[in-house]
């Protein structure tokens, strides 16, 4: 993916955050361009929650701001944002467990749906297409996902790498234009995490951007196109994962000043 040959669908630009006297942010600026895979990475404490959060609406900055297609988000609700085409996952799976799969995605749909309260609730003939279109895309979700076996079960009995899963389906169901992901293959075994980095590139070829947090850095380094990485608030690398993977200073926000230094000593020749 060239960067540089498309439009910035997400500009961070000089965001701040301050939490009393604590800086957990200071002068963050990036672009995520259309058709981007792009991971925000650091260590535990870098900023990274706090980055999506304010990208999502949860947190206002104390300074700078975010635009999503062009549109300041500094004053725009969580939902708000949603509706225009910006949706997350979170580290925490959050599933109804009770409700099969199917109904989890569709709840997710109805609740960014456009279909009038009326035709839900009684059997017009409109009413009865709306909710036939419904369960059809919910279903095409679910088949997108590799969850269409599952349908009828329990989200609550599906193993935690599927319960995430239901999480990536329901951020789907809002039909985003741009995906943030944070830690989406925490807990998953290898053959899951293969899985999902299938998952990702097949859901960008589908027209999606995608900014994900993750500390799986063979992950991070096999589906990114771009890395931004973060240490203590503050913005030390960015570019792609070749450039990345030997950067003294990213590998120093990891490692500590010695590793840092031992990984680009210059070899001894006998």
């Amino acid at each position: 993916m060239n960067a540089s040959s498309s439009t910035a669908i997400l500009s961070v630009e000089h965001v701040g955050m301050r939490f009393g006297g604590l800086t957990a942010i200071a002068d963050l600026h990036f672009d995520v361009h259309e058709g981007e895979i792009v991971s925000l990475i650091g260590p535990n404490g870098a900023g990274k929650t706090t980055a999506f959060n304010i990208m999502t609406g949860f947190l206002k900055p104390t300074q700078g701001r975010v635009l999503f297609r062009g549109q300041d988000l500094s004053q725009t609700r969580p939902n708000e944002i949603a509706r225009l085409g910006l949706a997350r996952t979170f580290q925490r799976t959050s599933v109804f467990a009770d409700d099969t799969v199917r109904d989890n995605v569709l709840i997710g749909l109805n609740r960014h749906g456009d279909v009038a309260l009326l035709d839900r609730l009684f059997p017009t003939p409109r009413g009865r297409r709306a909710e036939t279109a419904v369960r059809e895309r919910a279903d095409a979700i679910l088949d997108l996902v590799g969850l269409a076996a599952r349908a009828d079960e329990k989200a609550g009995s599906l193993s935690y790498g599927e319960q995430r899963l239901v999480g990536f389906a329901l951020a789907l169901a809002v039909e985003p234009k741009m995906l943030l992901l944070d830690e989406p293959v925490s807990g998953m075994n290898a053959s899951e995490t293969q899985g999902f980095v299938r998952l990702i590139r097949k859901v960008r070829d589908e027209g999606v951007t995608i900014l994900l947090v993750e500390h799986d850095m063979p992950m991070v380094m096999e589906v990114s196109d771009r890395i931004v990485c973060l240490n203590y608030g503050r913005l030390i690398a960015e570019g792609p994962p070749a450039a990345i993977r030997t950067d003294p200073k990213v590998i120093e926000a990891y490692l500590g000043k010695s590793a840092a230094k031992l990984e680009h000593k210059e070899p001894v020749h006998a």
